[in-house]
This record gives C-alpha cells, structure tokens and sequence, in this order.
C-alpha cells in the first residue's frame, strides 16, 4: 500500500502487520521510515481494529488469537501454562509504537518504559482472545532531533475481561539507531544507553 493509504487506514489485518514486521507493508515510505514490529514469535498482535487520532490525542485497539500451542504455555510454567505478563506488556508497547508510525512518526521504535503496572488476572491456554485497548494521552514529534513519543494508558483484557492495567506507557521513535548489519559488528551493534 501506499504511505498516505497507510496514513489514512483505521484498521490493519495480520497480513498487514506481518508485512509491516517485515518492512514491506509501504510501497512508497519516506525517509526514515524505519520502524518495525516484531516478527513471531514475538510479535503479540494479530490485528489492529481501531486507530484514530485527535490532534496529540489518540486512540488504538489491537487483538491476538490465543492458540492453544503458543509458544510460551510450553515453557512458562511447565504443569501451570500461563502467557507472562512481561508479554501483555510488550503488546501494550508494540500497540503504541505502530501508532506512532501510523501518526507520521519516521525512525526506529523503542520502549522507553511505563508507569504503574497491575496484574489482576492470566491468560491460559483455553482462552480465546487478547484485546489491547490504549487511550493515547500524548504524542509528540520532536523535530530537532526527528523523534516521536507516544504516552498512553493500557487496559489489556481477555474474552472481554480486564486482567492488566499499564499506566503512562512510553514508546519512541528515533533516527539513526537501527542496526542492520546482523549478525556481522557495526558501529550500531552494541547496546547501552542511547545518548550517543
């Protein structure tokens, strides 16, 4: 598709965010466009069914199919399979960082962290499905140093039920940092602060 149809679209099937982990979702990207989802079995969306935007303010809704062989019931626990909660929050990161791509933010995405987090349920093997719903408090573009942040609060629910809370999830894109040379040593191939 093109960028202005991926600019304009209000939902993404899996298809589509697959091809976006793959960074051939945008026929026509601009410069810097460089931000990905990840790939599975990492990436914990398999749809977004809402997205808008009013002026700094936003909102996004994305979905996973729980399978009863996901990866993680096989290891996680063994005899107690429950999906790990680090994992709801990452789909609350994923989530926000697509919005900013979608909100015309250029640059690789990052998680930069999240306020209060409260777990009051699991995810189980027999469940159906995720729903991730994230009210957008703030995003900004920062033009000096080309980033963009998006600030929101997270409601992750299953089969209809809340189970987590995120508040003041924080996602960022930023230019100049992807590292594309895999597996081979590059100047952006070591981690630590991103200050450089």
């Amino acid at each position: 598709m093109k960028y202005d149809e991926f600019r304009a679209r209000q939902r993404f099937e899996q298809s589509e965010l697959l091809a976006f982990g793959h960074g051939t979702l945008v026929d026509d990207p601009p410069e810097g466009f460089t931000a990905r989802l990840p790939v599975p079995p990492m990436l914990m969306l398999d749809r977004v069914v809402e997205i808008s935007r009013q002026g700094n303010r936003g909102r996004v809704v994305g979905e996973r199919d729980v399978k009863l062989d996901d990866w993680f019931f096989q290891c996680h626990f063994l005899g107690d399979p429950v999906q790990p909660g680090c994992l709801g929050v990452d789909a609350v990161w994923q989530l926000l960082g697509f919005f900013c791509n979608w909100a015309g933010g250029l640059g690789s995405g990052r998680a930069l962290g999240c306020g209060e987090i409260e777990f009051f349920g699991q995810i189980r093997p027999h469940d159906r499905l995720v729903r991730v719903e994230i009210d957008v408090r703030r995003y900004t573009e920062l033009p000096e140093s080309g980033s963009a942040i998006a600030i929101g609060d997270a409601t992750l629910l299953v089969d209809g039920e809340p189970i987590y809370s995120v508040k003041r999830a924080k996602t960022g894109l930023f230019r100049n940092i992807a590292y594309h040379g895999y597996p081979n040593a590059t100047e952006r191939s070591r981690g630590g602060r991103m200050e450089r």
